[in-house]
């Protein structure tokens, strides 16, 4: 059976969007989680530069190998996720055994709830934990 028979599809300015024919892109069945991840970045949130930002409309590119002037984001900037939007992006580093965390918003702020500031909170401690590190 073809994609094109499980899935529905549309296709919007030239972009052909699938997704399964049970599902629709305009309600979703759950509730989104509330938690903040710090990702990868080469995963697949992001991976497809194009669709990212065909979706998030701005461009997250991964900048290790690009010279320091020219940089946007930092040095190894990680997508920045809470529910299921890529809000901006961290970097981090450790100084004197610590973790020193630098966050940016594509909004040039952070979520101002107290849900967003729990979550972060986690997943820096998680972050801290992996690495066996403490935070500045």
């Amino acid at each position: 059976m073809s994609a094109q028979a499980r899935c529905t599809y549309e296709t919007i300015d030239g972009v052909t969007w699938y997704w399964p024919t049970n599902e629709s892109p305009r309600s979703p069945k759950h509730r989104v989680p509330e938690f903040v991840r710090l990702l990868a970045p080469f995963d697949p949130v992001v991976w497809d530069r194009r669709r990212f930002e065909l979706l998030r409309d701005w461009a997250y590119r991964f900048q290790a190998y690009t010279p320091a002037p020219k940089r946007v984001r930092g040095y190894y900037a990680l997508p920045l996720l809470w529910h299921d939007t890529v809000i901006g992006w961290g970097n981090m580093t450790t100084r004197n055994g610590a973790l020193d965390v630098a966050l940016a918003y594509v909004t040039g702020r952070a979520p101002r709830d107290v849900a967003y500031r729990n979550a972060l909170a986690e997943e820096l401690a998680r972050l801290e934990e992996f690495l066996g590190r403490d935070r500045k």
